[in-house]
């Protein structure tokens, strides 16, 4: 069945479209004859009880330097869509709050995927905090003395932004570390919210797993390995993907995970897994499936618009 799908997202001439997760997403659908209209969040509006957008006709092509073509805009209700992807990457700000109040307002009716008020209740730092059992010790605070007491007891620390992503402002201190007053201060003039600060996880340098689960169930993994020179695994920070299989640790974090996942309506969800330990659950803008699939792996974007499909069905 051909669907009318509109994709809210970030520019997209501005896209990586050799390991963009949301681009491999656009091909999967064009290719099963879906009917493709993009727009970016700041063309959204409201009037009344009615949801609109200017959207333009989107065809797109697997090929650098010309990947798409717009078609011309025109201000559309967004009822008029049977899916509407909420892929535009954070920050997750009030800016992006905004967007999942408004499309809240056509799902489900139009199937948005992920599920906006989930998504917004489901932030990507706070939401593992429900399975602390999966994780390592973390505290979310920006308290002198809650931190100190912290780094006391834990020794080597990891300090990250609430709502940052892409890896930026991570921070590794060491136990005796002369710089966490430094760092402290510039975090709290920086970041008016709480912080993360966790336990260091020296299996880092081995690789933090990202592992991608489609309606709650395993769908394909990447083991991202930072640079010698670097804390972050990010793949937009330097990391390189390795191909990977999952361990019993980690097939037991995705078994607790999957009724959960699926009664949110978190329908394409990447988790990451330090050495056994799970870290995060990014639910906005999941990436990973373009890596998954050069390395050989399942080709997940498959895997997602079938069950989209299948929702629709149904």
């Amino acid at each position: 069945m051909a669907l009318n799908v509109a994709v809210q997202m970030d520019p997209i001439e501005r896209i990586n479209v050799r390991g963009d997760s949301t681009f491999a997403l656009l091909l999967e659908a064009q290719a099963r004859g879906h009917r493709l209209s993009y727009y970016t969040p700041d063309r959204l509006a409201l009037l009344g009880n009615r949801v609109s957008a200017t959207v333009q006709p989107l065809t797109v092509r697997d090929q650098v330097g010309d990947h798409f073509t717009l078609g011309e805009g025109k201000r559309t209700e967004l009822v008029d869509f049977d899916v509407i992807l909420l892929r535009q990457d954070p920050p997750f700000d009030l800016a992006y709050i905004t967007t999942t109040h408004l499309l809240e307002r056509v799902h489900p009716d139009t199937l948005v995927v992920n599920d906006p008020a989930q998504v917004r209740n489901a932030p990507e730092k706070m939401f593992v905090n429900m399975f602390t059992d999966l994780m390592p010790p973390t505290l979310i605070s920006r308290d002198l003395a809650a931190i100190k007491a912290f780094r006391a007891e834990h020794g080597d620390i990891v300090m990250k932004p609430l709502y940052g992503h892409g890896g930026g402002a991570v921070f590794r201190l060491t136990k005796d570390d002369l710089n966490f007053g430094s760092l402290y201060d510039m975090f709290a003039v920086t970041f008016r919210e709480p912080w993360v600060i966790q336990k260091f996880l020296p299996e880092v340098k081995d690789g933090d797993k990202r592992i991608i689960l489609v309606d709650g169930e395993y769908a394909g993994a990447v083991n991202r390995v930072p640079a010698a020179d670097d804390l972050r695994s990010n793949m937009v920070r330097g990391g390189s993907p390795k191909e990977t299989e999952l361990s019993p640790r980690e097939r037991e974090i995705c078994h607790r995970l999957a009724v959960p996942l699926r009664e949110r309506g978190l329908l394409f969800v990447g988790i990451d897994v330090i050495g056994g330990q799970l870290t995060e659950i990014n639910v906005t803008s999941p990436t990973g499936i373009r890596a998954i699939k050069n390395l050989g792996g399942p080709d997940i974007a498959a895997s997602i618009w079938d069950k989209i499909e299948s929702k629709r069905r149904r």
